[in-house]
């Protein structure tokens, strides 16, 4: 059946179906005889309508295994507990007893694939096959038949890789949509193998786009999430979610789950900027991305309202680089960036990934408001690199390699979610394993109110505090902290020259 019947079928049936569903309660309370034929036929034509989804894309989706080599003494990422991805039951599930940590060992991980060309290339997530074992990991298809396929490339920050397998056939293969042109309310379908099964099958709608600052998953920096009530589960990681013109407008990714599986709340990479990492990976093996070289906060209205903004949409600047684009651009602290080559910008994630989507060397014109003014400025972009991070100078790395910990911006969405409502500080977002700070009993998820007796409302003002703890010479640290049930004073050593 070509694309054009399937779309067809799909669009008529989804016109019965609004009529279908509306009639289904009463259905349930009338006589069988008194059954409305129309109205169950249009039931029966949305779900041939996923039917035909599911025959034409499950042959292009892919089981993925890897043996990963994975270094013991690496940060664990913050997983906040029971929210997912995964708990410590499905963890081990997939990758085996956690064990003693130090040193390095082989992980077993399982998860999903789909063929996006003829000649055997596959996305999936790099979570899955990232330090793969000898870049390699074992695909199986539809029809059972399995290959050994090659990492071609990974690409941590946005959590996107790219496999392939070599075979004489043509193999099939499902397109990229434009996933820009996605609406909430959308219908979508999901195809994996969650807890192992393959090629399962769920349809839900996109309940949301732009899903960002998901804390459990802090290693992914490109955050801008389709958020889906398609059931996903640990395995479905690296699997299409697919529209009723069965093209691919994500790339299933994680879930947010108390129990550890499927509770509604999925969320995919969307497909525009999984296109972007994987032409690049494909065709040099790594992604280069543009730098703009700012620091932004989260706004919120209380932040508009004192900005004298009508509304809390855009990118406030924060602090800008010294030596950066953004500095020969004539950027400025408190300058609210709202639109990038005449796009807008809602939020810092979406000006985040707008920029990194383009090259290095491009002009991008940007549009801010300044002292309530809008202003038209043009930057030049550098590239996205550590050394081109650390001119902005404030971010954890530094604290992080001699403390062991990494903290995060308590915003409001944050203190909400885990507790902190009422409360002010810094969240631990990461501990490196075996440090000082792990063995102190400091965990992801607790909050930092204090250091050494005096209050820190954000990650500048730990920062400092350290730093002047260190050249002052102290041994160690005193902070005071939460786990939202009580409080503690830990000491924490300071690391010597």
């Amino acid at each position: 059946m070509d694309m054009a019947r399937i779309t067809q079928k799909h669009t008529t049936g989804l016109r019965l179906a609004v009529a279908g569903i509306l009639f289904v309660s009463t259905l349930l309370i009338s006589p069988a005889g008194a059954e409305d034929a129309e109205s169950i036929n249009a039931l029966r034509q949305i779900g041939k309508a996923f039917a035909s989804i599911a025959e034409k894309a499950s042959p292009a989706v892919v089981g993925v295994e890897a043996v990963k080599v994975v270094d013991r003494s690496q940060r664990q990422q913050y997983r906040r507990p029971n929210m997912g991805p995964f708990n410590d039951d499905m963890y081990e599930y997939f990758f085996g007893p956690r064990g003693n940590r130090q040193g390095s060992r082989e992980e077993r991980a399982q998860g999903t694939g789909f063929i996006i060309s003829k000649e055997g290339y596959i996305l999936t997530n790099n979570h899955i096959v990232g330090n793969a074992k000898d870049g390699k990991v074992t695909v199986r298809l539809s029809d059972t038949k399995k290959y050994e396929a090659v990492v071609k490339g990974t690409d941590e920050e946005s959590d996107v890789a790219v496999i392939k397998i070599e075979t004489d056939e043509d193999l099939p293969f499902i397109e990229l949509a434009d996933s820009d042109q996605l609406e909430v309310g959308e219908w979508v379908v999901a195809i994996g193998s969650p807890f192992g099964l393959n090629h399962s099958v769920t349809a839900g709608i996109v309940s949301a786009k732009g899903r960002n600052s998901l804390i459990a998953l802090g290693d992914i920096s490109f955050q801008d999430f389709i958020q889906t009530d398609a059931a996903i589960n640990p395995g479905n990681s690296g699997g299409p979610l697919l529209n009723l013109d069965c093209k691919v407008v994500g790339i299933n990714t994680a879930i947010l789950a108390p129990s550890g599986a499927n509770a509604g709340i999925g969320f995919a990479i969307p497909a525009n900027l999984a296109r972007n990492v994987s032409d690049q990976l494909i065709e040099t093996g790594e992604v280069v991305r543009g730098f703009l070289g700012i620091s932004m906060e989260p706004m919120s209205e209380a932040l508009a309202e004192s900005l004298e903004l009508e509304d809390s949409r855009g990118a406030l600047v924060a602090k800008v680089g010294e030596g950066t684009p953004a500095e020969d651009a004539g950027l400025k602290r408190y300058d609210v960036i709202v639109e990038v080559n005449g796009q807008a910008v809602d939020n810092r994630s979406e000006l985040m990934s707008k920029i990194a989507a383009l090259k290095p060397g491009t002009k991008v014109k940007l549009v801010v408001i300044r002292d309530g003014r809008r202003k038209k400025i043009s930057a030049a972009l550098g590239e996205r690199s550590d050394q081109a991070l650390a001119k902005l100078g404030g971010t954890p790395e530094a604290v992080q390699l001699s403390l062991g910990i990494g903290v995060t911006n308590l915003t409001d969405e944050m203190a909400d979610r885990f507790g902190y409502a009422d409360k002010k500080g810094v969240l631990i977002q990461e501990i490196e394993t075996g440090s000082e700070a792990q063995r102190q009993g400091l965990k992801p998820g607790m909050l930092i109110i204090e250091v050494n007796r005096k209050a820190v409302n954000n990650t500048k003002e730990f920062y400092a505090a350290i730093k002047k703890a260190t050249d002052q010479g102290k041994k160690s640290v005193l902070l005071y902290v939460t786990d939202g049930s009580r409080e503690s004073m830990i000491p924490l050593e300071l690391p010597s020259d």
